[in-house]
């Protein structure tokens, strides 16, 4: 082989070996999120918001979506109540363990069967959930309510669904930690041959609008506390 050969096979080669790593890492699961990874000044805004009253809703369990009831009733509580204004309240919903999946979309519970792998049923067609059925109001997009009096329950005050509370303000917060675990629970459950990462980066680009990813959930509540002051509620 002469010189020049071995150069150009020296130079494929590398970028083979190249190709390859970086396909690997593609692949690899990357379970330690870093600060350059998301989107921390988002987090670190809404921890320091100048709200007067401030609530972080640590949620793990659907359980039916009781918390999204509980949620709506602090809002009216505090506004109507308390007299604070609406402006005033700054509520936080951090979902992780199973109620992580409540922050991805229809494409997600779908395609991954989302319904059956947590028993989660579709009151419109008593079968396990192929959608998020805890995401959009029966206002429609638009949101348009034929009452205003909040004790009606075709008013904006008494609509627990997620669209409904993000209007008013609520700030859902997704796992990442929760999202890689989930990523493989699927794959066992679904027999699936995809790897975590690839899945993990479909459900992250499949959010519901409006969520905020996190690092990790249990260190993101105890910051909520500590630097925002928040009041924490487990439900």
């Amino acid at each position: 082989m002469n010189r020049r050969s071995f150069v150009s096979t020296a130079a494929t080669s590398a970028a083979a070996f190249a190709a390859l790593g970086s396909a690997v890492r593609e692949t690899q699961a990357q379970l330690v999120y870093t600060k350059s990874d998301w989107n921390l000044s988002e987090f670190s805004q809404l921890a320091k918001s100048p709200a007067r009253v401030k609530q972080a809703y640590d949620v793990k369990m659907i359980a039916e979506g009781g918390f999204l009831n509980n949620i709506k009733n602090s809002l009216n509580g505090l506004h109507f109540g308390f007299g604070v204004p609406q402006e005033q309240i700054k509520i936080v919903a951090a979902l992780h363990g199973p109620a992580n999946m409540l922050n991805y979309d229809d494409f997600i519970w779908n395609k991954y069967q989302i319904g059956a792998w947590l028993k989660i049923i579709d009151p419109s067609t008593g079968q396990p959930a192929v959608k998020n059925v805890f995401y959009p109001s029966k206002a429609g997009t638009l949101l348009r309510y034929s009452s205003e009096n909040p004790d009606s329950a075709e008013s904006l005050y008494q609509d627990t669904s997620i669209k409904a509370l993000q209007h008013r303000g609520v700030k859902l917060l997704a796992c990442h930690t929760a999202t890689e675990e989930q990523a493989r629970a699927l794959i066992a459950h679904n027999s699936l041959t995809q790897q975590p990462e690839e899945i993990v980066k479909e459900m992250l680009a499949h959010t519901v609008p409006e969520v905020l990813v996190v690092a990790y959930m249990v260190a993101a509540i105890a910051l909520l506390q500590t630097d925002g002051h928040y009041s924490y509620i487990k439900a």
